[in-house]
């Protein structure tokens, strides 16, 4: 059983392509604290990629005839529904902390109990039947179901023992098993079905309002749950107040053209108030417009009111230690940062270029010593900053000068600056830095889609592609992955940081070269082109390895007479 559960729980990743619905009663099986939870929408995901199309990846039919796999599982590969689940409804996954470790849950909803009891009780397991669920358990995996819904648990031993693991690592002796004791599968699979409405998702107002909105996939992350105990790593940091209360959501849509995500953060009490009392900024137009270079391959771009850093760090209780180290250090005060910057920062790479380094390194110019030309990149970058008070700025590059010495100089590589006291730039030439202060103003078309919230950022994927062109030609399969890739794949856009309410927004766009096709449907074709591309490797890899052994099997001398 274990292994065909194995497999099914596998299938069930390629199913969530198909499957789902939206109501809130999902939430009814779902732990409060769950660290992790997947939902997706079934009939908008199955109108954009069906079934049969998956069936045509390569990876797919290489599963598919898999002599090894039994028949039951061949049957659900042919045809979900074999498998007695209700595609069209709602699938979900969910992961689980505990003192026990941790597990993973599946659920979804029963189409035919009869073929859904067929295909779990094919290879064995316990058997048993409580309150009208049936259950069958055989560790590590655990199903149980009723005329309605299936629950699927596997444990995942030591997902909540990484800290203690860490400290026992630390001593001459350790007891591994110690660490992950064996979970009782069944026992897991009960406390599902016997989930008070209190102590599940079902009463989440946040996991309310995700359920309700429209979307391809909805993703729920509870950052409470997943990093509780993180900050005893570091004990003088109070690391529990950035994610005490911490939960983001997010709705994934595969449009035509266009991977689409919208997300909302909601955070503790402190960290909300500190958002919204210094938030509220937009990033500056004026600096992307400036940003230099004939081909910008990236960048990112914030605005903030320079105070929060105090109060940031004040939060995280190292207020103290931060003023101190810098004014021994380099005669500054965090007052003295808050009153030169105005808030506004950016980041950019742009002309990327990968190039063979020809030059040889040889000794004592022996032509055989030579080492083979490795790549190497090449590109500008630029970091800017607002300049808020001209005297407290110059103190601040000052300062920088002590800190860096010949690392941050006017005239000297590899860090150069501009300053013209509205804004401060430093690049990898003189010259780079002087143009963010004195170009014209850009039109690029990116400008106005990341721009209007306090952060933004844009990613060119055509372009960092392009710069690796001479590299892949140097291979076969590396090329055509290429080829791949450059008709795929166009950008990436992020903007957000408005708070609506109690809740901090941000959207990501990535954007695909063909606009007429749904993005799920060419993810489809990228990976079928992919793993057709990995198969035939493996092959030519297998024949070369099958004539070097066949080489070395006749290269035996014959004996001596």
């Amino acid at each position: 059983m274990q292994q065909r559960q194995f497999y099914f729980l596998l299938i069930a990743a390629a199913l969530l392509f198909v499957s789902c619905g939206k109501t809130n009663t999902q939430g009814r099986l779902i732990p409060k604290d769950a660290s992790f939870v997947l939902l997706a929408d079934g009939k908008s995901l199955s109108s954009k990629l069906s079934w049969e199309e998956i069936k045509q990846n390569p990876l797919f039919t290489e599963a598919a005839a898999d002599s090894t796999i039994p028949a039951e599982l061949k049957a659900i590969l042919e045809n979900p529904d074999n498998a007695g689940i209700d595609i069209k409804d709602d699938l979900l996954f969910f992961v689980q902390k505990d003192s026990t470790g941790g597990y993973i849950c599946f659920e979804g909803k029963i189409k035919d109990a009869d073929l859904f009891k067929k295909f779990n009780s094919a290879s064995g397991g316990s058997s048993s039947e409580k309150d009208g669920v049936d259950y069958i358990s055989k560790a590590p995996v655990c199903v149980g179901w009723d005329k309605e819904k299936f629950v699927y648990i596997m444990d995942v031993p030591g997902f909540n023992k990484m800290d203690e693991l860490n400290q026992r690592m630390q001593r001459d002796s350790i007891d591994i098993s110690s660490l992950f004791p064996k979970r009782d599968v069944l026992a897991t699979c009960l406390s599902i079905f016997s989930l008070k409405e209190n102590n599940s998702l079902a009463k989440s107002a946040p996991f309310t309002k995700l359920v309700k909105k429209t979307g391809d996939i909805r993703l729920w992350l509870n950052s409470e749950e997943l990093y509780k105990g993180m900050g005893m790593m570091i004990p003088f940091l109070n690391l529990e107040k950035l994610y005490k209360g911490n939960i983001s959501t997010a709705v994934l849509n595969f449009e035509n053209g266009k991977i689409q995500l919208k997300g909302e953060s909601y955070a503790g009490e402190e960290l909300t108030n500190l958002y919204k009392k210094y938030g509220g900024g937009k990033v500056s137009e004026d600096m992307l417009k400036r940003m230099p270079g004939k081909d910008i391959n990236g960048l990112l771009a914030l605005s903030f009111k320079p105070q929060a850093l105090v109060e940031f760090a004040k939060l995280l209780g190292v207020d103290g230690i931060i003023n101190g180290s810098i004014q021994k250090e380099l005669g500054i005060t965090m007052d003295d940062f808050i009153k030169a910057n105005k808030g506004d920062i950016l980041i950019g790479i742009s002309d990327l270029k990968i190039e063979r380094d020809t030059s040889k390194a040889l000794f004592k110019d022996q032509e055989q010593f030579a080492l083979p030309a490795v790549p190497k990149p090449s590109f500008n970058f630029v970091f800017a900053a607002s300049v808020g008070d001209k005297d407290a700025f110059n103190k601040l590059i000052a300062a920088g000068q002590k800190l860096g010495g010949q690392f941050l100089n006017p005239n000297s590589a590899p860090f150069q600056y501009s300053s013209n006291g509205t804004y401060f730039s430093i690049s990898n030439t003189k010259e780079n830095a002087d143009k963010f202060l004195n170009s014209a103003a850009s039109a690029a078309e990116f400008i106005d889609k990341i721009s209007g919230e306090p952060f933004g950022g844009y990613i060119n994927i055509q372009s960092l592609l392009r710069s690796f062109e001479k590299e892949a030609a140097l291979d076969s399969a590396a090329k055509v992955a290429y080829d791949a890739s450059l008709k795929m794949w166009d950008n990436i856009q992020w903007k957000g940081g408005a708070m609506d309410g109690e809740v901090m927004t941000q959207s990501v766009e990535i954007n695909l070269l063909d606009k007429t096709v749904n993005s799920l449907k060419q993810l489809n074709q990228y990976a079928a082109k992919l793993s057709q591309l990995y198969q035939q490797k493996k092959q030519q890899e297998k024949a070369e390895r099958m004539a070097f052994e066949d080489f070395n099997a006749s290269d035996s001398l014959p004996p001596l007479k």
